[in-house]
C-alpha cells in the first residue's frame, strides 16, 4: 500500500495550546496560517490529519479527522501550507472512499475492518497502467481545462486536461512519445506545457484541487467556462417524479422524509436509471447497516444503460455516524468536487448526498465546540448559506470538452418528519424540486411515497418548451390538470372521512375515484417488478395521455356501487398493464380490454 506521507522538509511546527474533542487550539502568533489549510498532529510516528476552521488573535482552531485520544496540550502540529484537496485522475470510478478520499477497500485488505489512525493511502491506484492517447500536437496552444488526451476508465473516456487553476495561454513543448503511452500511471509524466513567462509545466494523469473551492470557479471568471439555465428535464424513469415533479439536468432537489419513508430505496433507483453518465454517492453519517447495505449492493446491480455494473459509473463517499464528525463534514465537498470534475469532462453526473441533516449535525457539532453564537435548535447561524453553497455548485457549463452538468439531490431527515425544522427550511430555500415523502403513504405501502399534494418543482414550467417539443403543446397543462383533479380527490376524501360515502354526490364520488385511481395506477410504482420498476418517457407520455382521456370522460354510473364496480376493475386492469413489457401479448390485451370496459360506462 502506497501511503501519502507529509513532505516534513521545513514545515513549520506549532503547539497545541488546548484541546476539546475533535478540536484543537494552536498558537500561530509568529507563523503564518491559512483558512481551511491542512495540518498533521504529530503523535510519534503517526500524523493525524487535521483542517484550520478558524484563525483569531494568534490562535488558530482545527478541527482533527481522527480520533484524538493520547492528543495533549504541547504536542506538535504541522502545517502543510496546503488546503484540503482531493486526487482528480483516472481510478475514481467504481471506487469507495471515506469523506477523505481515503479508500476503505485498500484500507480493509492492508489493516481489516478496525482502521488505525494516520494511514493515508494514495486514493488513486499508483501501480495501474493506462493506456494514455493525446488529441494535442506539438506547438498547440491550450488554456486551463483543455484536453490533452484520454484514457479508458471502466466504459467512459476520461480526459486529461490542463490544471483548472492555470491562467493565461500554454503551448505543448512535449508530449509522451506514442510509442511509449501505452503503459503509464497516474504519476507518469505525459505532457509538459510553457508558460508565457517561460516557466515548465508538467502534467500527469492526476492533478489536485481543494474540496471547498468551486472547481469552474476562475475558469468560469476568465470566460473559458459558461453557465447555461437547466432546459432539459433529468429522466428518472420514476413517473412522479418525471410527470409531475421533475428535475432539470443540472438542477437540485432534496427528498425529505422521515425514518423508514423509503428515501433510501428511492434514491437507488434514481442513481440506478437516471439518465446521467456518473453518479456519486456521498453516504453522509448514515447509520453503518444502510452504507453496508449500499456498497454491498451496488456492483450487483445491472447497468441499465451498459448491461454491466452499476459500480462501473459510481464513485462512492461513505461516512458513517460511527466514524468522526470532522471527516463526516468534509464528505459532501469531496463528493461535489468529484462530480464537478467529470462534468468539466462534458459529462451529465447525479450527486445524491445523504443525508444532508447528517451533514449539518456535523456542522453544528463542531460550531458547538468552538463556541460559536448559536442559531435555531443551536445549528450554526451561517447553516443557510452553507446549504446555499454545496447546492449552487450544481449546474450545467459549456466546457471546452463541450455541455456538462451537475445535478444535487440531497435527503434530509428531520427528526419525527418535522419539515419546519431549520436544515429542511434551508433546503427548500435553496432547491428548486421538493419531493415531501409522508409517513402516511409509506405506512400504506405506497411507493414512491411522495406526496403529491405536498410536493412541488419549479421546473415544471421552466422546462416548458423542452415538454412542448418533446411529449406535445398540452403536457404541462395536463399536467396541471391532474394535480387540480388530485387536490379535489383529496379535498373530497376528507369530507368523506365525516360523513361517509352517504354525505356526498355520486358526482364528488366519482371524481374521488378518478383521483384514486390516478394514485394507485400511476404515481405508484413496483420497485420489485422488472417491468414496472423503470417507466421510460415514451412510455410514460402514453400511459399519461390515456389516462387523462379517461378522466375527462363524462360516465354514466346508475348509483355508487356501479362506480365502485367500474374503478375497481378498471384499477386492476392498469395494474396488470403496468406489469406487461410492450413487446408482450398481455400488453396489447389489457390495453382492449380497458378500452372495452370504459366503452361501457361512459356516454
Amino acid at each position: 500500500m502506497t501511503v501519502l506521507s507529509p513532505d516534513t522538509t521545513n514545515k513549520p511546527r506549532v503547539k497545541i495550546v488546548a484541546a476539546q474533542e475533535s478540536l484543537i487550539s494552536v498558537d500561530v502568533s509568529n507563523t503564518p496560517i491559512r483558512q481551511h489549510e491542512v495540518a498533521y498532529v504529530c503523535l510519534g510516528e503517526q500524523r493525524l490529519k487535521a483542517e484550520v476552521l478558524r484563525i483569531q488573535a494568534g490562535r488558530a482552531d482545527l478541527q482533527v479527522f481522527e480520533d484524538t485520544q493520547d492528543v495533549r496540550v504541547g504536542d506538535e502540529v504541522e502545517l502543510s501550507g496546503e488546503m484540503l484537496s482531493v486526487q482528480l485522475g483516472p481510478g475514481l470510478l467504481g471506487t469507495i472512499f471515506d469523506g477523505l478520499q481515503n479508500p476503505l477497500q485498500q484500507l480493509a485488505d492492508e489493516h481489516g475492518f478496525f482502521l488505525p489512525r494516520g494511514q493515508y493511502p494514495e486514493p488513486l491506484d499508483a501501480a495501474a497502467h493506462w493506456h494514455f492517447r493525446a488529441s494535442v500536437a506539438l506547438g498547440d496552444v491550450v488554456r486551463a481545462g483543455d484536453t490533452l488526451g484520454a484514457v479508458t476508465e471502466k466504459r467512459l473516456e476520461h480526459r486529461i486536461m490542463v490544471p483548472f487553476d492555470e491562467a493565461g495561454s500554454l503551448t505543448v513543448q512535449w508530449l509522451r512519445p506514442a510509442s511509449s503511452q501505452g503503459h503509464v500511471t497516474v504519476h507518469t509524466v505525459v505532457a509538459r506545457l510553457t508558460r508565457a513567462d517561460g516557466s515548465e509545466l508538467e502534467v500527469s494523469l492526476q492533478q489536485s484541487w481543494p474540496v471547498r473551492r468551486p472547481l469552474p470557479e476562475a475558469m468560469l471568471q476568465r470566460r473559458i467556462c459558461e453557465r447555461h439555465y437547466p432546459d432539459t428535464p433529468l429522466t428518472t424513469t420514476v413517473r412522479i417524479i418525471d410527470t409531475l415533479f421533475p428535475v432539470a439536468k443540472g438542477g437540485t432537489a432534496c427528498i425529505p422524509g422521515p425514518f423508514g419513508a423509503g428515501k433510501t430505496v428511492l434514491q437507488s433507483l434514481i442513481a440506478r436509471y437516471a439518465d446521467v453518465d456518473v453518479v456519486v454517492i456521498v453516504a453522509c453519517g448514515e447509520r453503518a447497516g444502510e452504507v453496508v447495505e449500499t456498497i454491498t449492493e451496488f456492483p450487483e446491480y445491472r447497468d441499465p444503460r451498459t448491461g454491466g455494473s452499476l459500480m462501473e459509473r459510481t464513485v462512492i463517499i461513505c461516512n458513517t455516524s460511527s466514524m468522526p464528525v470532522a471527516a463526516r463534514e468534509s464528505s459532501i465537498y469531496t463528493g461535489m468536487t468529484i462530480g464537478e470534475y467529470y462534468r468539466q469532462m462534458g459529462y451529465d453526473v447525479l450527486v445524491i448526498a445523504d443525508s444532508t441533516s447528517r451533514w449539518a449535525q456535523a456542522l453544528r457539532e463542531t460550531s458547538g465546540r468552538m463556541e460559536e453564537i448559536p442559531g435555531e435548535e443551536a445549528y450554526p447561524a451561517y447553516l443557510d448559506s452553507a446549504i446555499k453553497n454545496v447546492y449552487e455548485r450544481a449546474g450545467v457549463l459549456t466546457t471546452p470538452q463541450g455541455l456538462g452538468s451537475l445535478t444535487m439531490i440531497g435527503t434530509v431527515s428531520p427528526a419525527g418528519g418535522n419539515f419546519d425544522e431549520p436544515v429542511t427550511q434551508a433546503t427548500l430555500g435553496t432547491v428548486k424540486t421538493f419531493w415531501g415523502l409522508s409517513y402516511d403513504r409509506a405506512y400504506k405501502r405506497y411507493y414512491p411515497a411522495i406526496d403529491p399534494l405536498l410536493s412541488w418543482s419549479r421546473y415544471l414550467t421552466q422546462l416548458a418548451d423542452w415538454y412542448g417539443k418533446q411529449l406535445g403543446d398540452g403536457w404541462v397543462n395536463g399536467v396541471s390538470r391532474v394535480r387540480e383533479m388530485l387536490e379535489r380527490g383529496e379535498t373530497i376524501y376528507q369530507m368523506m372521512q365525516v360523513t361517509g360515502e352517504e354525505g356526498i354526490t355520486l358526482d364528488d364520488y366519482v371524481d374521488w375515484q378518478k383521483a384514486s385511481l390516478l394514485d394507485r395506477v400511476y404515481l405508484q410504482q413496483d420497485a420489485f417488478d422488472d417491468v414496472d420498476v423503470s417507466t421510460p418517457l415514451t412510455r410514460q407520455q402514453e400511459s399519461f395521455n390515456d389516462l387523462l382521456e379517461l378522466m375527462q370522460r363524462t360516465y354514466t354510473f346508475a348509483d355508487k356501487d356501479s362506480a365502485r364496480t367500474y374503478f375497481t376493475e378498471i384499477t386492476s386492469l392498469y395494474q396488470n398493464l403496468n406489469y406487461s413489457s410492450p413487446e408482450s401479448p398481455e400488453y396489447d390485451r389489457y390495453k382492449g380490454e380497458i378500452t372495452a370496459l370504459a366503452a361501457r360506462y361512459s356516454s
